[in-house]
């Protein structure tokens, strides 16, 4: 079920422990929807202008998918929520959470400086995200906030970040009531062990995007499935690898930044560029037999009536289309 919510509604946020009202959800909720670069104006109300984030809410667990500058409101949101708890600062519930990056360009990471609850010492975050060229993650995430980038450094925010390298191998398991993720190597582990009202996160390294490409990831609870592929680049006959990975998928969240036309026009075309149009992403849709299918990391080019226009000519080819904006929401 899809609903439209305000693109800052902390009463439709839930308490900022990360635990849910609710025994057993799985709510995906859209922070930021643009790719590149944020944007503004008159023309772009109505799909926002945010670069990638979205937050989930899935059996008391919170889950952030990207931390492009949709983060920023999120975070907002949390604080106020946190505060709400009590007006005694030590009775608060500690704001606890998984990250979970694709890769480091400006659009997926520019948010998480100017994340608040990063800066408050009882928060504790799980971050995931690739190793690329033989550098940790931990390294790549430092180095993006040293001065004279940034005025703050990484290890100056006083909450506990714990930061992994995440790996095609690794299965993610949050089980109920417990804050810290387990994690698994599939090949040394025994198999992941997900009980009754655990979330399992797997994922998928797509080289379709320059330069050391990205990460895909799966989220799978209380029987519904969503898949959150950006930056991806369609290959012909489609990419049979994503398609394997989001089989059945109730929810399939894609990149379509481009046009059909913007991906071949010359004199620059962006073949290459690591971005897919919605025709490609209609593709894997169809292929993996997928529920629903949400365009996602749109051109920051594009207004409202353009991003309206390509989600009406993708429902031709797979009806069960949607073009993700600020504040949507969606319940599996």
């Amino acid at each position: 079920m899809v609903t439209s919510k305000s693109k800052r509604n902390p009463s439709a946020v839930s308490r900022a422990s990360g635990r849910s009202r609710a025994p057993r959800e799985f709510l995906v909720r859209f922070r930021g929807v643009r790719g590149s670069f944020p944007v503004c104006g008159p023309d772009v109300l109505k799909i926002g202008g945010n670069t990638s984030c979205v937050e989930l809410r899935v059996n008391g667990h919170l889950i952030i998918l990207d931390a492009g500058t949709g983060l920023v409101a999120l975070g907002d949101d949390l604080i106020r929520e946190h505060a709400s708890f009590d007006d005694d600062p030590e009775r608060r519930r500690p704001i606890r959470g998984v990250m979970l990056l694709t890769h480091a360009h400006h659009d997926h990471t520019q948010g998480f400086p100017f994340f608040k609850p990063a800066y408050l010492g009882t928060s504790t975050f799980h971050i995931f995200g690739p190793r690329i060229f033989n550098q940790d993650f931990r390294d790549i995430m430092s180095r993006a906030m040293l001065a004279p980038l940034f005025p703050v450094d990484l290890d100056e925010m006083t909450s506990t970040r714990n930061i992994h390298n995440i790996e095609e191998y690794m299965h993610v398991v949050l089980d109920p009531d417990e804050p810290s993720p387990r994690i698994f190597d599939i090949y040394r582990d025994p198999p992941a062990t997900a009980g009754e009202g655990s979330v399992v996160i797997t994922n998928l390294r797509n080289l379709a995007h320059p330069k050391g490409g990205c990460v895909n990831f799966r989220i799978q609870a209380n029987g519904k499935s969503m898949v959150y592929a950006t930056d991806v680049e369609g290959f012909v006959g489609g990419d049979s690898r994503l398609v394997a990975f989001a089989r059945g998928a109730d929810l399939l969240i894609h990149d379509a930044q481009y046009l059909p036309s913007e991906y071949s026009r010359m004199p620059v075309p962006t073949q290459g560029y690591g971005h897919s149009t919605f025709e490609m992403a209609c593709q894997v849709a169809k292929a993996a037999g997928v529920g629903d299918l949400a365009l996602f990391h749109h051109d920051p080019s594009h207004d409202d009536e353009a991003v309206r226009q390509k989600e009406s000519d993708a429902r031709r080819l797979f009806p069960r289309t949607f073009a993700a904006h600020e504040g949507m929401e969606v319940r599996l």
